[in-house]
């Protein structure tokens, strides 16, 4: 029988989701906790991998067991032994062929800005200190839609097989008067991606690149072309969406 997890977490403290020779991560946290509570070896496999740092407002996942469970009872139970910067919404009983990973049909992320410095948001939100074109930026989001192959945005080195990603939306939005985030959905991404695209975006913001500029980035396809990789403390996985 097959269970998915909806979950959340505070990446501060991890080395990102997937479980780590050296460091703590939530895949690790989760696994352990299940084991304890079923009392056998559980091994848990996730939507998809968040960098250290990173945080997920929606993290799925999925553990395969012989014998039917309470999920409400399991979720409850998991939350007084995980540690308080990992919550369980929810565990219910899904298709056997229904995969975390490979069924989802969508990813949305959201990368956070400030432009004033406030002690509230450093934690969760990257501080800067200059004007941004902030339209400009954004012809250049409605740019990446006309494009498949990302590989200008993906970590050197990184063992992927391809660098194609579809793309749906790509779009800076105001909050407040010095807030903004970033919200870009696509079916998969690369390693690094997000926090690559937006620091090439603010290269863009800054008047330091143009949006022909931009345009030679994605068709270079080189690592080396594109913008910083930004922090990933203001990086959230926001989303991830399944056939109904």
């Amino acid at each position: 029988m097959r269970y998915f997890i909806t979950l959340s977490y505070d990446g501060t403290r991890y080395h990102g989701w997937q479980i780590q020779p050296n460091g703590i991560s939530v895949q690790g946290e989760l696994q352990r906790g299940l084991s304890l509570l079923l009392r056998q070896n559980v091994t848990v496999t996730g939507a998809g991998r968040t960098d250290t740092g990173v945080h997920a407002r929606m993290m799925m996942a999925h553990f395969d067991i012989d014998t039917p469970i309470d999920g409400q009872q399991l979720a409850y139970k998991l939350n007084k032994l995980l540690p308080h910067d990992i919550a369980i919404q929810d565990v219910r009983l899904v298709p056997d062929d229904l995969h975390a990973r490979f069924s989802a049909t969508s990813r949305t992320y959201h990368y956070y800005i400030h432009t004033v410095k406030s002690p509230f948001l450093r934690q969760y939100s990257c501080e800067l200190h200059y004007p941004l074109d902030f339209e400009l930026m954004n012809q250049a989001g409605t740019m990446m839609l006309e494009y498949e192959d990302f590989g200008a945005f993906c970590k050197s080195h990184a063992d992927v097989k391809t660098t194609l990603c579809h793309v749906t939306h790509a779009q800076w939005h105001q909050t407040g008067e010095h807030e903004w985030y970033f919200e870009i959905t696509a079916n998969r991404f690369l390693r690094n991606m997000v926090r690559a695209v937006v620091g090439t975006m603010i290269e863009v913001g800054r008047g330091r690149l143009t949006l022909d500029d931009f345009r030679r980035v994605i068709e270079g396809k080189r690592r080396s072309d594109a913008g910083e990789s930004m922090p990933g403390n203001a990086l959230f996985l926001e989303r991830i969406e399944y056939p109904q």
